[in-house]
């Protein structure tokens, strides 16, 4: 046996992935191009029971139609038929976490508990929503709502009624977003498709690293949608054969495609006519078989245990989110504790405010402390300004609640910072529907909960290592060599595999690409862990490519990257589509 030490045990130690940034966080980007959708079907939302309830004199309810409501925050994203499970989930944790809190809220009264119920349910709903990967806004509304809730005044047999309360208002939400599907059935579906084909014009016209991660992310987040969006449709085979275009551009970077023409199919897919039909994209009809092949196997009961199993393994004892389920579980509860030690009565903000920081990494977590912070100061001055105007009927009192949580939407895409300025007014002014409360003292515990928040999530964020995160990369880097083995065997062996098994099999490299890039840019802004193996990452992701270039355009057999004496795919010939 070799005495040389491992290749693993060679790799340096290193503190800190890179300085923290202080101007970067705060820049402004360009807003999202479906920043309009949540905006408004969060307003409506919340404008239905709002009314009802102002109507009816029982503005002080609205706390619990209200987390109903901002349900509609949630699955834009997604293809409709998805849509309509998703938020249904959503609503029913929703209404869970709320149940948890408010059944605690009128069992006791003691501080340190609520604070530790309220630490212990933001982590698992941390937790839960990477795992399923619900996206933004991700757990922060469902903590916000459950730990207003367990500083509330509450009876035990009240809390049925206002379950719901929240029932109801969740159900308005359903049908705000899911309702759309009767005017354009395939609205999400183009619009993944057009951000495909944009993608990979950016790739044509700039061929480099940076472009072809985005192409490749965004091909196969089209053809996830494309494939959740349930059974094919004459539109949803025009987006099929579009995406096909898009993934050869992409995997190629070939000067015979025109970036100009992808954009032209990009705009016209993503307006309200007819998709444009190209001409086929050589393998089309291999590749249309292929996603046929996919949709009916994630029908099948055996396609839905499997999905489970990978959640549940997402959650298992190894897993790379557990750190930052303890991270949200000890820097709410310090927060907490905080803010309790120092005599503020309701400290639900601090624990709201940790909550929030924790993103994929310790520089990001940096970055949102940075935007947090800043946000709900400006925040506070806003609601400072605007307290007069409130008070001085319900009916100014709901509209502004409106108009906030329309702009926290609206601004939330340009920066998070943005977003919180309009976020922190609306839910300060939640409190008012339960009967006004002094200016000075909202003002000054909201700035005292906001600065201790963030210092103790922070501190929680720092302190508690996510070493998993280099060992994600290591099984990341492990299943992307596979799967571009299995890419090569089934185009080598295509006759006996056929279409269907090729195009799944170089689906599923791109699928571990996607994952793989995903993985080293956590580990990269990861402290206290090994350096990472970037020229194994470059040369995997270089010889991975190459493979998806040659099977997405039929080329022939690609040329295998030679192995190094470590095990490590060495990076590929100049002669390669990179």
């Amino acid at each position: 046996m070799s005495d040389t030490p491992s290749h693993a045990s060679t790799r340096p130690w290193r503190s800190f992935a890179r300085g923290l940034p202080l101007a970067a966080p705060l820049r402004l980007n360009r807003p999202s191009d479906t920043w309009f959708k949540p905006a408004l079907s969060v307003v409506v939302a919340s404008a239905v029971p709002h009314l009802t309830l102002l109507a009816l004199g029982r503005l002080d309810l609205v706390m619990y139609t209200m987390a109903g409501s901002l349900c509609a925050l949630y699955g834009h994203g997604l293809p409709y038929a998805r849509r309509a499970r998703t938020l249904a989930g959503v609503v029913l944790s929703m209404a869970a976490g709320l149940a948890a809190a408010l059944v605690t809220a009128s069992l006791t009264h003691s501080t340190a508990v609520l604070v530790a119920v309220g630490a212990l349910l933001a982590a698992t709903q941390k937790a839960a929503c990477d795992a399923v990967r619900i996206g933004p806004p991700g757990h922060v509304i469902l903590t916000f709502v459950s730990s207003a809730a367990l500083f509330a005044p509450q009876r035990l047999g009240q809390v049925p009624a206002h379950l719901a309360l929240t029932l109801g208002a969740g159900a308005v939400a359903w049908l705000v977003c899911v309702g759309p599907a009767l005017i354009r059935r395939e609205g999400p579906e183009r619009r993944a498709v057009a951000r495909a084909l944009e993608a990979a014009a950016d790739r044509v016209a700039e061929p480099g690293p940076r472009t072809r991660h985005t192409a490749a992310a965004a091909v196969h987040a089209a053809w996830q949608c494309l494939l959740a969006s349930g059974r094919p449709t004459p539109v949803r085979r025009s987006l099929e054969r579009l995406v096909v275009h898009a993934e050869a551009a992409g995997a190629s970077a070939h000067p015979d495609q025109e970036p100009d023409r992808l954009r032209a199919w990009a705009a016209l897919t993503r307006a309200r006519g007819p998709v444009p039909e190209p001409p086929p994209a050589p393998g089309t009809a291999a590749e249309l078989y292929g996603i046929d092949a996919e949709r009916a196997a994630l029908r099948v009961s055996g396609g839905r245990r499997a999905a489970r199993r990978t959640l549940l393994r997402s959650l298992g004892p190894g897993s790379h989110l557990l750190p930052v389920a303890a991270r949200t579980l000890i820097g709410c509860a310090l927060a907490g504790y905080l803010c309790a030690a120092l005599g503020v009565g309701r400290p639900y903000w601090a624990i709201v405010t940790a909550a929030s920081l924790y993103q994929a990494n310790t520089t990001l977590t940096w970055n949102r402390t940075l935007q947090r912070t800043l946000g709900n100061l400006l925040g506070v001055l806003v609601f400072a300004a605007v307290l007069p105007l409130s008070r001085t009927g319900p009916l100014a009192l709901v509209l502004c609640c409106l108009f906030f949580s329309f702009a926290a939407e609206a601004l939330i895409t340009r920066n998070y910072w943005l977003g919180s300025v309009a976020v922190t007014p609306m839910a300060l002014l939640v409190l008012e529907f339960g009967g006004t409360h002094p200016a000075g003292e909202l003002v000054g515990d909201r700035v005292l909960d906001t600065v201790l928040g963030a210092l103790a999530g922070f501190l929680a964020a720092a302190l508690v290592t996510n070493r998993r995160a280099a060992g994600r990369v290591e099984r990341a880097l492990e299943a992307a060599a596979q799967a571009r083995t299995a890419a090569e065997r089934a185009y080598a062996d295509r006759a006996h595999t056929g279409p269907d098994g090729l195009d799944r099999a170089r689906r599923a490299l791109t699928a571990r690409l996607v994952e793989l890039r995903e993985a080293a840019d956590i580990a990269a802004g990861e402290w206290w862990q090994r350096a990472l193996p970037e020229q194994r990452l470059l040369a995997v992701e270089r010889a991975g490519h190459r493979t998806l270039a040659a099977t997405a355009q039929r080329q022939g057999p690609p040329v295998r990257a030679p192995e190094t004496r470590s095990g490590a795919v060495a990076p590929a010939p100049a002669n390669g589509a990179a």
